[in-house]
């Protein structure tokens, strides 16, 4: 399995909260460029938990005029499955045919509900779908089975993304899931685990450090790919070391914004409420950080 390393995309916005066009062009410039696998659009680190429908449409636009350089995945998830349905169907018009759908937030659901809810979503759109596993988040899981069984009933489900640091879960649903389906994709959430995923039989993963630093993502992912264990080792230990970016701040949001715009790229900074920018502690241990992985 070739290995691959997506970008689940920061969504720029102006300061008065609105859709910044030219700032997310230039990130999606910036990646495409830095050689990532594609983009993964309104993902968690996209914020799409508070983005109106339109706003959401209007990114999708802006997306779909980079469907013919590199992959684009679009993240569809409304907790009202008729708005995850429009949001699915407005992308596939525009040509973007695969879609990423949480699964429902704010109560802890059965697995019953669960099943039932992607039934819903998988009988109601022609995307193909990611599913998107993030327990810490939604207070529940998709387990291996039940994947197993989704898989089976839709053939638009074609993969997951699992955002669960042990890799003991992700294993599961490879040896759940693959025997049966073996073109099944399996992505993890975490960039640290990207060596361990392939290894296992995955795709690798959609991590949020490859926002910063695209080329050296994709220099790993090409270490992998050309069996260099010299350089895969390197790479693990560099990402290893960066992982420490996602414990800056909470959500981890701010910090990559803000890192980007110090390594050079002129975006807003602008988050969604509540979220802060970073405060003079966070700004200091930030750039330590930067300097130490030399990405200044």
């Amino acid at each position: 399995m070739k290995a691959q390393y997506l970008t689940p995309v920061v969504t720029i916005f102006n300061q008065d909260g609105s859709v910044d066009v030219e700032g997310n062009k230039k990130v999606y410039e910036f990646l495409i460029e830095g050689g990532v696998d594609g983009l993964v659009i309104m993902g968690s680190t996209g914020e799409f938990f508070a983005m109106t429908m339109e706003q959401q449409k209007q990114v999708i636009d802006i997306a779909a005029e980079y469907k013919d350089r590199t992959r684009v995945l679009i993240g569809v998830s409304r907790m009202v499955i008729g708005e995850v349905a429009e949001l699915a169907d407005y992308a596939y018009a525009k040509g973007l045919k695969e879609v990423m759908v949480v699964s429902p937030y704010y109560f802890k659901f059965t697995e019953e509900a669960l099943e039932a809810y992607y039934d819903q979503v998988a009988s109601s759109v022609r995307s193909d779908i990611i599913l998107y596993n993030f327990p810490d988040r939604t207070a529940h899981d998709l387990t291996p089975e039940l994947v197993l069984r989704l898989a089976g009933k839709h053939k638009n489900i074609i993969g997951i993304k699992d955002t669960v640091a042990e890799m003991g879960h992700t294993s599961a649903i490879l040896r759940t899931v693959l025997p049966e389906f073996p073109d099944f994709q399996v992505y993890s959430g975490f960039d640290d685990n990207l060596i361990h995923n392939v290894m296992s039989g995955g795709c690798g993963c959609i991590g949020g450090l490859s926002n910063l630093m695209p080329q050296k993502c994709a220099a790993w992912t090409k270490a992998i790919n050309d069996g260099d264990l010299a350089k895969m080792a390197e790479g693990q230990r560099f990402i290893n070391d960066a992982m420490a970016l996602y414990d800056i701040s909470v959500p981890f949001i701010p910090t990559v914004k803000r890192a980007m715009r110090i390594a050079g790229l002129d975006i807003s900074e602008t988050c969604t409420a509540p979220m802060l920018p970073l405060n003079d502690a966070q700004e200091k241990t930030l750039r330590a950080l930067m300097e130490k992985l030399n990405i200044l």
